[in-house]
């Protein structure tokens, strides 16, 4: 086995089909096929269910892909770092942010990496944070900011900070009088609100308050796109219940919001940063991670961006086991 048939092997799981996969990687499908034999053959398994429809991974098949792709990622840091100069703190670290986290701290950590360490090379993935979780888990990401503190026992986790969950608003927004600063659980109880599925743990969180109450939500959409979440909210589709990070990258020359605090409700999520053991991590790791704190800590001193608080732990802290962090959440957890 080597590194090409493995590459070759995950591109036709995520493409679906050897035709497909054949373009993508410029070589001609006989030869594709035959590579996916060889590979097969060695392992002495069948690796994928074929059909008029295309290619599906069998479960031998999926539990290599997933393997494949952390060995791939290994191997071209490998090279990143054997090409690197000498000296230079070097090689490839993959973040993985949920889409807020992206929008609060995405753009200042690429520019401080970029500046400070042009050797490293960074990858930051954004997802949904169960979707995050699980790469995480499988040993895809380096680091992670998760809401949970528990989500795994195999990697350290230490405090990040906390978000306060704000009513969001286009600026102009007939839904909530000009006037009026904050809002309260059954005034928003009023409001046609769009909202994450109820699969996602932030809305798992805001019902939670609305039943303590007895009031139901008015959700007129549900969506998991930030993107389109956020357009929905600007057309006065709805209003949402998120953190500051869902305006953020707007910028200043963006579209413009009003975001209201929830008067009689402390709803606010905390955001976790996910790290293989200390004696386990890459030096490049350790720095993208100090670096990630700190651009943390710029935010949460921040005036322009209210909502942002520190969650425990001390500058420089040694990391503790995830286990450490699990008292005190409740049930309704954010994901």
């Amino acid at each position: 086995m080597d590194i090409r048939q493995l590459r070759y092997f995950v591109q036709i799981v995520e493409s679906g089909s050897l035709s497909k996969a054949s373009k993508m990687l410029h070589i001609a499908q006989p030869a594709l096929t035959q590579q996916l034999r060889k590979l097969e053959d060695l392992i002495g398994k069948p690796l994928l269910t074929r059909s008029s429809k295309g290619v599906t991974p069998t479960d031998n098949g999926l539990a290599l892909y997933h393997h494949a792709r952390f060995m791939i990622r290994q191997f071209d840091q490998a090279l990143s770092i054997a090409r690197s100069e000498a000296g230079a703190l070097h090689g490839m670290i993959s973040v993985g942010l949920p889409a807020t986290t992206v929008s609060a701290i995405g753009l200042p950590l690429v520019r401080r990496i970029r500046e400070r360490y042009p050797h490293i090379l960074l990858n930051v993935v954004e997802g949904m944070s169960g979707h995050i979780a699980d790469l995480m888990r499988l040993g895809q990401l380096d680091l992670a900011v998760l809401f949970n503190a528990d989500l795994s026992q195999d990697h350290s986790v230490e405090p990040l900070l906390t978000e306060e969950l704000f009513l969001i608003v286009a600026d102009e927004s007939p839904l909530v009088p000009r006037a009026q600063t904050t809002i309260t659980i059954a005034e928003v109880a009023k409001i046609p609100l769009i909202l994450p599925t109820v699969s996602h743990g932030l809305r798992q969180r805001i019902a939670v308050e609305f039943e303590n109450r007895d009031l139901n939500m008015n959700v007129v959409a549900e969506i998991d796109s930030l993107a389109l979440l956020m357009n929905c909210v600007h057309e006065d589709i709805g209003a949402t219940i998120k953190p500051m990070g869902a305006i953020m990258h707007e910028g200043p020359r963006g579209r413009k919001w009003r975001h209201l605090p929830i008067a009689d409700a402390r709803l606010r999520r905390r955001n976790y940063l996910y790290m293989p053991p200390h004696d386990e991590q890459p030096t490049a790791a350790a720095v993208v991670a100090a670096e990630l704190k700190e651009t943390a800590r710029q935010l949460i001193d921040n005036p322009v961006w209210p909502g942002f608080e520190r969650l425990g732990g001390t500058a420089g802290e040694a990391p503790r086991k995830t286990a450490d962090f699990a008292d005190g959440i409740s049930a309704a957890r954010i994901i």
